[in-house]
């Protein structure tokens, strides 16, 4: 991947992979030490950080591991995955900045959309797509006012030069949609929600995907209310729906297995919760790197349970785990990673007490 920026220089460092044989035998450099792989190869991204070793030389490393023989399943979640991205298309900084969202690297997909942002003309048709990107940005990031500004400004576009693409426009609803839920106003919330599930109702498209995000949402929603029957009924909608469309590996269903695990545990179902969050950190693990804020609300939830049963020591272990990835993955002011923070030094001081 390369940006715009003529200081910066990336590369890749890759790890984890085996190879019997003598490569430099082969190479028209016979100096060289080199590995060699096979055309269509599909590697896991464990991780990206930025090497500062350099000073001014701005070097970007990725650390990736090849995938075996034995992870074929992952081919399809890749051919699914650049399908949803739009990687059929030549990379541009939308499509670097959509893949750094959806890897947990906030501020780098903040970048790239903003300095896509200062190169399109002010009637440009991809700017209704851009000021939703920045939107869902800053709704990660916490900074759900700012998202919410970005969302309406999209919607305004979509509604006067596309008003009959319900799709695009539905899903932008869901999206204030969580913004409003966010800050707390589950009213406004609930009515965002209902009104995409509505415009794809009267299109009469009640399965298509994004149905699955809205019932997912308006789950949540029910769970916020103490409603967790009726929760749980919209979690298993959301399920339904992805099992029709989405490979088995999918982050979606990290996502759907970590909500109902959430739910059971309110039901006082430990051992179902459990079950779930384990369900949810298997996928995660192989569809997402392994520092995405998914799999730390995983270890989050799953602390909880063992909160409920009196096991702090297993408590705190999950919690600290969950804590890791937090820091690396959100600023530092984010509402999570306080709220991870103060939750540490809870049960600390509970182990202490105990004493």
């Amino acid at each position: 991947m390369k940006s715009n920026e003529q200081d910066q220089n990336e590369f890749i460092e890759l790890l984890k992979t085996e190879y019997k044989g003598n490569e430099a035998e082969l190479s028209y450099y016979g100096e060289e030490t080199e590995i060699l792989f096979m055309t269509g190869s599909i590697f896991r991204l464990e991780a990206i950080r930025q090497d500062d070793s350099l000073g001014d030389v701005r070097i970007w490393m990725m650390r990736m591991s090849l995938c075996g023989d034995d992870e074929n399943d992952l081919k399809e979640l890749y051919d699914h995955m650049k399908k949803e991205y739009g990687l059929r298309n030549e990379t541009n900084l939308m499509s670097l900045g959509f893949a750094m969202w959806k890897m947990g690297k906030f501020d780098l997909a903040e970048k790239y959309y903003r300095q896509c942002l200062s190169e399109l003309p002010s009637n440009y048709p991809s700017l209704r797509e851009l000021y939703q990107h920045i939107g869902l940005v800053a709704n990660s990031k916490g900074e759900y006012d700012s998202s919410l500004k970005w969302y309406e400004k999209s919607l305004e576009m979509r509604i006067r030069t596309s008003p009959s693409d319900y799709v695009n426009i539905g899903n932008t609803h869901n999206n204030i949609g969580n913004a409003h839920r966010n800050k707390g106003d589950y009213i406004r919330a609930l009515e965002s929600y209902n009104r995409a599930v509505s415009l794809f109702k009267e299109a009469h498209d009640e399965n298509h995907p994004k149905m699955a995000w809205f019932y997912n949402n308006i789950a949540s929603i029910y769970f916020t209310e103490n409603k967790y029957l009726e929760a749980l009924d919209f979690y298993e909608k959301t399920l339904a729906i992805d099992r029709k469309h989405l490979p088995a590996d999918h982050a979606d269903f990290g996502d759907s297995y970590n909500n109902i695990g959430i739910v059971h545990r309110h039901l006082g179902h430990y051992d179902l919760a459990l079950e779930y969050y384990d369900r949810s950190i298997k996928i995660s693990l192989k569809s997402l790197p392994s520092q995405h804020p998914t799999i730390a609300d995983s270890y989050e939830n799953m602390s909880l349970v063992y909160e409920d049963k009196g096991e702090l020591e297993h408590t705190l272990k999950l919690l600290k785990k969950s804590q890791l990835i937090y820091e690396v993955a959100l600023p530092v002011n984010h509402p999570t990673v306080l709220r991870i923070n103060n939750n540490v030094k809870l049960v600390e001081d509970k182990i202490k007490r105990k004493k």
